[in-house]
């Protein structure tokens, strides 16, 4: 299973403290604005969030400030490196490290508001099964938000062949028992689908 692993582009000709680095750099945050899209997302002061794949915490540590102290940010991800990368930025108290294994994320069925997968529909080998696994997490209103690249050349990201577009990721996704409620670009290179549970 390659699920939350580092994007194999990434990988080639650096090292991993490098391309942990890379994942948090001022021109990423600026593409994707990651507040701003959790915000816009619906995430509010007292939710449940779970942000699968987290790396070192792109979207978790804004996360964890939007939901505030009456909320809980779930930050999984199968890298114990990332994991401690998101560690010693010394998240807030509201904000809970899991570490998961392939198709298992240790969380109780039905307690989460918001699930996020950034960049890792692409990566999984069995995608019904990981999304069936997702989807026991979300509350019976719960909303699961998919970011993934455009399937496109470009020089930033994945190659092409990596990527899945928006029809194949929503056909998966339906396959896994999700509604589709919205699927939009969210700038050049990224596209998001919505759904519920």
């Amino acid at each position: 299973m390659r699920c939350f692993q580092i994007p194999r582009s990434l990988l080639r000709g650096s090292s991993f403290t490098e391309n942990i680095e890379r994942l948090l750099n001022a021109d990423r945050i600026k593409e994707l604005n990651p507040a701003q899209f959790l915000i816009q997302s619906g995430l509010k002061k007292g939710m449940s969030f779970a942000d699968i794949g987290c790396g070192p915490g792109f979207f978790t540590m804004p996360a964890a400030a939007i939901v505030g102290d009456s909320g809980v940010v779930y930050a999984v991800d199968v890298q114990e490196e990332m994991l401690n990368k998101l560690k010693q930025r010394r998240p807030s108290a509201n904000l809970r490290i899991v570490k998961s294994q392939e198709n298992l994320i240790p969380i109780e069925s039905d307690t989460v508001d918001i699930a996020l997968l950034a960049f890792v529909v692409h990566e999984v080998n069995d995608r019904v099964v990981f999304l069936k696994e997702v989807k026991r997490l979300l509350r019976a209103d719960g909303n699961l938000l998919v970011l993934e690249w455009k399937k496109m050349v470009e020089d930033n990201g994945p190659p092409i062949e990596e990527r899945i577009d928006e029809n194949e990721a929503s056909a998966v996704m339906e396959s896994a028992a999700f509604k589709i409620a919205d699927i939009f670009n969210l700038n050049i290179s990224h596209y998001v689908i919505r759904a519920t549970k």
